[in-house]
């Protein structure tokens, strides 16, 4: 009876030495507080009351960052907030080197944000938004890198500006687009003015093509107005064209 008791205690005991690891998952195995190794996924056997796993999840894993109050390099307060991509490389490291790789990486992703948002002036957090996210994945990358993490992905989600900044900008931009119309306008009228200053060249070399226009001036008034309308012509407008049928019937 005590052979059967004492069989059915060790298998119990190999039994529960037995670990079902998914594929996403892997086991850091201590062996007497020495660190034996990294195993799975599939089934693998740990030695009871000796051997100590951890279990490391290797999936891609997100956090957000809580609103940060940054002074930027122009001495403006902006509320920032993030989202960090990573996931661990190294499950040996990610036990080994660091108490709790998560709540370090977030701690550590608020410290760079802050740092590196204060070192960039407004403007250029608004307008490289991308190119920041990079610096910061980059950073975040190699600080983390010791402790078997991989960041891959730094995301600036929202930014928050005072009202006071708000309004500025409003004013800044209303401007830009005064700016930019008078601009428009100032070219048109210089456009205008050389088209003109042209046409007034071949009509001054032209006599006759400056009585042909006032003659097609007078009927595009009269084909416009119903009313009538004296025009004083000058008899200096038609000598050029007595002076050619005078020619014409000699």
């Amino acid at each position: 009876m005590n052979l059967v008791i004492g069989l059915a205690l060790v298998a119990g005991m190999v039994l529960a030495g037995f670990r079902v690891v998914q594929e996403y998952e892997r086991l850091v195995v201590f062996r007497l507080g020495r660190l034996l190794g990294v195993q799975g996924p599939g089934i693998c056997f740990l030695m009871p009351f000796i051997d100590r796993a951890v279990r490391v999840d290797l999936r891609t894993l997100n956090f957000e960052l809580p609103v940060q109050e940054v002074v930027t390099r122009d001495n403006v307060t902006i509320k920032v907030t993030a989202v960090v991509y990573y996931r661990f490389v190294a499950p040996e490291l990610a036990v080994t080197r660091v108490a709790d790789g998560h709540l370090a990486t977030v701690q550590l992703a608020q410290t760079t944000l802050r740092n590196v948002l204060g070192q960039s002036a407004l403007d250029e957090i608004l307008a490289s938004r991308d190119a920041l996210n990079d610096r910061l994945q980059r950073i975040l990358d190699e600080l983390t890198e010791p402790w078997g993490i991989k960041v891959t992905v730094v995301a600036l989600k929202d930014l928050e500006l005072p009202v006071a900044m708000q309004r500025a900008m409003a004013r800044q931009a209303e401007a830009e687009r005064e700016k930019r119309a008078k601009v428009l306008h100032a070219e048109g009228e210089q456009l205008a003015a050389e088209t003109l200053a042209g046409a007034a060249s071949v009509l001054a070399r032209e006599p006759v093509a400056i009585q042909l226009r006032y003659l097609q001036t007078l009927a595009d008034v009269a084909t416009e107005k119903n009313s009538t309308i004296l025009f004083p012509v000058p008899i200096a407008l038609f000598e050029g064209l007595l002076r050619r049928d005078g020619e014409a019937g000699r």
